[in-house]
């Protein structure tokens, strides 16, 4: 079988967890990683036998072997490694979000087009088989729910995790994520926002946002995302949608779904629907994504299952939230 050859610059936890989900790929051969913290760049590589290890992301693009290389360095640090993967001639995987800056993003999106290689946004979602379920079910042939008239989406997280990531404002941390999935429902670019923010932990970034968005076919959208679930509650992942048709109506709430435990420390519902490593075996949606957008790229065919187009629009409206939640006033697109 052809493998497609693949490296990684990135080792925290999240670049791990595609490390991982990479090995359990059949097609797929993980040649070089790249970290600055040389003890865990060591680590990774000699638990997963991965012989070229790099602490400089330059020495590893220099390889002529690499086809894919997946970016999963801090938000604010993806512009230079995508651009410098690009012009090496790789094709490129970039997690969530692309940028915090739209100029960015666009930059990275010229980049791919000049050098004619692949970009890819690392909005798993899409392979999460309830939201893709829903996706289906946007029919306007007569069969689903129909067309989208409006949606309602909600992302819930810890407090606790909330120390962690309010390092980037919460409509790049945690809003991406049902942006990308309300750009993909409705088929059509935002033309309006208003949006409002609370300030309760901290006044670096805002534990609750609620953004408002119109679409230019019409399509209206409610995004609530808030880092207020007490750690004691044991929902680390707190979820919701429903997405009403013109034939009808499409919902899930993943709060008390899947495993529960009742344990000496409280309640405990894990989840397992993102990543997951169970006596060795790999599961979950970045499993799926990744096989995926290797299949395309060994078979020539089309990733139109994701958008970067998609994504840079998203880092767009991500912006105009911030503008309206700063002005109070309306923004238009």
């Amino acid at each position: 079988m052809e493998k497609l050859k693949v490296g990684i610059i990135g080792l925290g936890d999240w670049g791990r967890c595609h490390l991982e989900a990479y090995r359990s790929l059949p097609q797929v051969e993980v040649v070089a990683v790249c970290d600055r913290n040389e003890a865990r760049l060591a680590e990774l590589a000699e638990l997963h036998g991965v012989e070229g290890r790099y602490t400089d992301g330059d020495e590893l693009l220099a390889r002529d072997d690499i086809a894919l290389v997946s970016v999963v360095t801090f938000e604010k640090d993806h512009l230079q490694p995508v651009l410098a993967a690009l012009r090496a001639g790789k094709n490129v995987l970039v997690e969530k979000p692309v940028s915090t800056r739209l100029e960015e993003a666009r930059e990275m999106q010229a980049a791919a087009e000049t050098n004619g290689r692949q970009l890819f946004p690392g909005h798993l979602l899409r392979f999460d088989p309830r939201y893709a379920a829903v996706k289906r079910q946007l029919a306007d042939d007569g069969g689903g729910i129909g067309r989208p008239v409006s949606m309602y989406l909600k992302r819930s997280r810890t407090k606790t995790l909330f120390e962690t990531y309010r390092r980037t404002h919460t409509v790049f941390e945690l809003s991406v994520h049902d942006l990308d999935l309300a750009i993909w429902y409705a088929g059509a670019r935002v033309k309006a926002v208003k949006a409002y923010d609370s300030y309760v932990t901290n006044d670096q970034s805002p534990d609750v946002l609620l953004s408002c968005l119109e679409f230019d076919n019409g399509v209206k959208a409610v995004l609530n995302s808030n880092w207020m679930v007490p750690q004691e509650a044991g929902l680390p992942i707190a979820d919701s949608l429903e997405v009403i048709g013109e034939a009808g109506i499409a919902s899930f709430d993943n709060a008390h779904g899947g495993l529960q435990l009742a344990v000496g420390g409280g309640r405990l519902n894990p989840d397992f629907t993102i990543h997951a490593v169970v006596d060795g075996r790999v599961s979950g949606m970045l499993r799926e994504q990744l096989d995926y957008l290797t299949g395309c790229l060994l078979s020539g065919r089309p990733a139109d299952r994701v958008s970067f187009a998609d994504a840079v629009h998203g880092i767009e409206v991500a912006q105009a939230i911030v503008e309206s939640c700063r002005t109070g006033a309306e923004i238009r697109l």
